[in-house]
């Protein structure tokens, strides 16, 4: 049986029994997040007034900011879907069409619903869709038209940002040392920050003639310039630091979007010369270059117990008065989150003797030490028979872990020691030239 309404639109009688039960389902994602808030409160409101005024049932109010353009990205309307299927409620009340979704995935899972007689009623401010096939149609039609409204729009906003970099303007925010012009004649024009521009020229001048790190460049502008961004609220983070001198736009070129390969001349003021950059970069790699190829123990073992800073380690040489030389090894703290800490150093051969004294107070992973003391007694085993001609039947169970940590510290390679200490189930802190461990 089938009545006419108002619109003339054929619909299928509801048996008496079904009684329709409603989910208010508000979303927006293309603005701000308090403007999507305010958005959202809107539809809400107006849709809650609907209800009152038609003596509807809502059984749930469901808010969400994610974009409908992608299939299955939205988690509020995946349960929705999923609620809808157990029957808690069989209506979807929301301000239009284009809130239900922006793509064809969802609209498929939307109209099984409505094929499965599990959604009865789709409810918006102008339009009511229910399971016929000339609504079911009108609804696919909105949402399609909502996702090619969708494209067109990525699509222009694409091509005038491509014009913009053509026009040397970087779209976005403008990096530390520039201010983004307010004017609305200059949108994405990138001006000189005169505060903040001759401390970028000076980083950049310190790494490539003075030789350096970034280390050295992250305690000079926290601790004795109290370098901030433009905001004023946060200091520059070692990544950033390595981000600016790495960054071609100080020198005027960019590239946009990232990664993709296409470079534009800049219409903004350079900070620095391109020698100067070209110079600093090969600087910081002959930095990184250094570093790999300076292999220290205990690095990134242990923590500062005084103030939760990393350990670093730092090598020096010395010559006796007989002509030797010898090399020595200190670890300390990297005073990234306390300047004064007062952990003090201490000489590798010693941060050993302390680390064989803790070897009977330490748990290990006891298979993958087994394991490593397992391949250790092949390789002996092999050798004896290759080279000695001696066939030894030794077996790993015999052996202590202990006595095995040990000897790894004292005579191991300092990759052994590493893999070693990698199989403690402790923490170690260094404090006051002193080694503890606590469990993990």
């Amino acid at each position: 049986m089938e009545v006419r309404t108002n619109s003339q639109v054929l619909r299928p009688a509801l048996s008496p029994a079904v009684k329709l039960k409603y989910c208010l389902y508000a979303r927006k994602s293309t603005e701000s997040e308090e403007r999507q808030i305010l958005s959202i409160d809107s539809q809400v409101k107006e849709m809650l007034q609907i209800a009152e005024r038609e003596d509807l049932e809502i059984v749930d109010i469901r808010r969400e900011s994610h974009s409908a353009k992608d299939s299955g990205e939205r988690p509020v309307f995946k349960e929705i879907l999923s609620d809808i299927r157990r029957g808690r409620f069989n209506g979807i009340l929301a301000w239009d069409a284009s809130r239900i979704s922006r793509n064809a995935g969802d609209l498929g899972s939307v109209v099984d619903l409505m094929d499965q007689k599990s959604l009865i009623e789709i409810r918006t401010f102008s339009q009511t869709f229910v399971n016929s096939p000339n609504e079911k149609f009108l609804l696919m039609i909105l949402c399609s038209q909502a996702k090619l409204e969708n494209d067109n729009r990525v699509i222009n906003v694409k091509r005038g940002l491509r014009t913009r970099c053509e026009m040397g303007l970087r779209p976005g925010v403008a990096p530390t040392g520039y201010l983004n012009s307010k004017r609305t004649d200059e949108k994405c024009q990138a001006n000189i920050d005169i505060e903040r521009a001759p401390v970028i020229k000076k980083m950049f001048e310190k790494v490539s003639y003075e030789k350096w790190s970034g280390k050295k460049l992250y305690m000079w502008l926290k601790f004795e310039l109290n370098f901030r961004t433009a905001n004023g609220k946060k200091h520059l983070s070692l990544g950033n630091i390595f981000r600016i001198l790495y960054n071609p736009f100080y020198y005027g070129m960019f590239e946009y979007p990232k990664n993709s390969g296409n470079w534009y001349q800049g219409k903004h003021e350079p900070i620095i010369t391109k020698e100067l950059f070209d110079q600093t970069i090969a600087q910081l790699k002959s930095n990184v270059m250094r570093t790999e190829n300076q292999e220290f123990t205990f690095t990134k073992l242990m923590t500062c117990g005084l103030c939760g800073s990393g350990v670093s380690a730092s090598e020096k040489w010395k010559k006796q008065n007989n002509g030797n030389v010898h090399r020595y090894v200190y670890y300390g703290c990297t005073k990234a989150k306390d300047k004064h800490c007062k952990c003090g150093y201490i000489e590798e051969k010693e941060l050993i003797n302390q680390f064989v004294g803790l070897m009977d107070k330490v748990s290990f992973d006891d298979n993958s030490i087994k394991q490593k003391i397992k391949s250790e007694v092949e390789r002996i085993k092999k050798f004896n028979n290759i080279m000695l001609g001696i066939k030894e039947k030794i077996e790993v169970k015999d052996l202590d872990i202990k006595n095995y940590a040990k000897y790894i510290l004292k005579e191991g390679t300092d990759i052994e020691k590493r893999d070693l200490l990698g199989c403690l189930k402790t923490s170690i802190f260094l404090d006051n030239k002193s080694i503890s461990i606590k469990p993990q």
